[in-house]
């Protein structure tokens, strides 16, 4: 008897985390909202650690971190359908290392790549992303400028970590988070103003994937500001996947649509 109560207190335990990680009601909204300012708080405490001089507390607020980052990950893992598509999920990896990046320093010193690292939670933000959209209008009607907001936003940071992690010790021009967001994002605009340079064969081809990958990402952002807002709603006889917002017929095949909508404000 108490084995079978015990089994069924956890069944629901496991159903609430799953109401909260997977639900649409506006308390799962706002945990996963809160998660979200989690995340935020991580990426603050790299970019605090290129502008000042961190006492040694910090790495307890590092352990609390990377605490709450384990138990994300477990109970994901917990809820999870496929544990081994859980497995290969490359973002689950992605908080491993950030687990990694929290956890190291307290025992082995506050390496640049292992900071860096911490960079990979942002990643965190397009599973954010997917749910608000299925639970906010305004995500669906904004999706495309969002979704692209969000892939340039998480270049800028990830590459300016990385440039602040392997320039700052070599390069004098880049001392501060500051510098190497300065130096990313005047060579994905094509300025290249020339104050500042990444100097040796690394920082050479550094900027030379900065140019390729980085201009794309800028240009798709221009054109989805411009261009008139779409609604991404797959046509069940072609397949097209953009729309306009008060379609009521596919612009392609002509077939009857039904996209969501709260319906005409007042």
């Amino acid at each position: 008897m108490a084995s079978a109560g015990k089994h069924a207190d956890l069944d629901d335990l496991k159903k609430q985390i799953e109401f909260i990680y997977t639900g649409r009601s506006k308390a799962a909204l706002r945990f996963r909202l809160g998660l979200l300012a989690f995340d935020l708080v991580i990426i603050a405490t790299y970019i605090a650690a290129g502008f000042f001089a961190l006492p040694p507390e910090i790495y307890w607020l590092d352990l609390f971190l990377a605490s709450f980052v384990c138990l994300d990950l477990l109970a994901r893992g917990w809820i999870a359908e496929n544990r081994l598509r859980f497995l290969a999920n490359p973002f689950h990896w992605a908080d491993l290392a950030v687990i990694l990046s929290l956890v190291a320093p307290v025992f082995f010193g506050n390496f640049a790549f292992l900071r860096v690292l911490r960079a990979l939670r942002v990643l965190r933000s397009y599973r954010v992303l997917q749910e608000l959209r299925n639970d906010s209008s305004f995500f669906r009607r904004n999706e495309e400028v969002i979704q692209r907001s969000l892939n340039l936003a998480v270049f800028v940071f990830i590459v300016s970590a990385f440039v602040h992690a392997v320039q700052t010790a070599i390069n004098p021009d880049i001392k501060t988070y500051t510098d190497a967001i300065y130096f990313t994002v005047a060579a994905l605009t094509t300025t290249g103003f020339g104050d500042i340079v990444l100097v040796g064969e690394s920082g050479r081809w550094l900027s030379i994937a900065i140019l390729i990958f980085g201009v794309g990402l800028f240009l798709r952002l221009l054109q989805s500001v411009f261009r008139p807002p779409k609604i991404r709603h797959k046509c069940g006889g072609c397949g097209l996947l953009l729309h306009e917002p008060d379609a009521l017929h596919c612009k392609h095949c002509g077939r009857e649509i039904s996209i969501e909508t709260e319906g005409a404000s007042e």
